[in-house]
């Protein structure tokens, strides 16, 4: 009888001694793999925020749109220096060109506008035109920018070869409506001129007082037209 608990107890000794180092070998694997998560974890966090920080500089140094920029734009109090008139017309143009219905102009849309024009470009001089307006860098044309080629032709920031001077000179948009000839006088002729607030204002009033204007011929029109059969009458 003690021979055999004797035996037994030799026997679970050993089968104690083959697992125990299994066992001490795993936990340090375990630790290993936990390091390897929290590396892979912090790598991660690492990336992000040099992703974060690599574009906060970027928009300090104005290479870049903070990606939060307000989605509300009234081009009537942002590009004050045009009329009412001439932002309806380049409202009118961009959306003609705008064959998607998407809000944008991308390449091959502006490579069917040029051609229009009659001035057309290679594929380079079209992500050049791009690029020289394109201030969130998607590689198109938001209406906003499509405003800024012609805000930079009155102003004079256009070279002489530019796709984008030859897009705004080839238009029906007239833009030198004001005596524009170059940034200096562009900004000198608007300071003298009425306050870009007012001028819309005027604007505006000018168009009810021709609607007032075409009622009242109306009015007339029907008055005498009554007045006359009345006579026949």
């Amino acid at each position: 009888m003690a021979e055999a608990e004797l035996a037994q107890k030799l026997q679970r000794r050993l089968v104690l001694e083959d697992t125990e180092p299994s066992e001490t070998n795993a936990e340090p694997q375990e630790e290993q793999n936990g390091e390897g998560e929290e590396k892979a974890v912090t790598a991660n966090a690492d990336s992000e925020l040099s992703a974060k920080l690599n574009r906060r500089q970027d928009i300090n140094a104005g290479n870049a749109v903070p990606s939060n920029r307000g989605q509300v734009f009234n081009p009537y109090t942002e590009f004050k220096e045009f009329s009412r008139k001439q932002i309806k017309d380049m409202e009118r143009m961009f959306k003609q060109y705008d064959a998607g219905h998407d809000g944008y102009i991308d390449l091959m849309e502006l490579k069917l506008m040029m051609e229009k024009l009659g001035a057309p470009q290679t594929h380079l001089g079209l992500k050049n035109m791009i690029k020289e307006v394109d201030e969130d860098f998607d590689g198109k044309l938001c209406y906003r920018e499509f405003l800024l080629i012609f805000r930079k032709a009155a102003s004079g920031e256009l070279e002489e070869d530019s796709g984008l001077l030859a897009l705004a000179k080839l238009s029906e948009i007239d833009v030198s409506t004001e005596g524009v000839k170059g940034a200096k006088d562009f900004f000198e002729a608007k300071v003298q001129a009425l306050s870009s607030a007012s001028k819309f204002e005027a604007e505006i009033r000018a168009e009810q007082d021709e609607r007032k204007r075409q009622e009242e011929e109306k009015k007339n029109r029907r008055a005498a037209f009554k007045e006359l059969k009345s006579a026949f009458n």
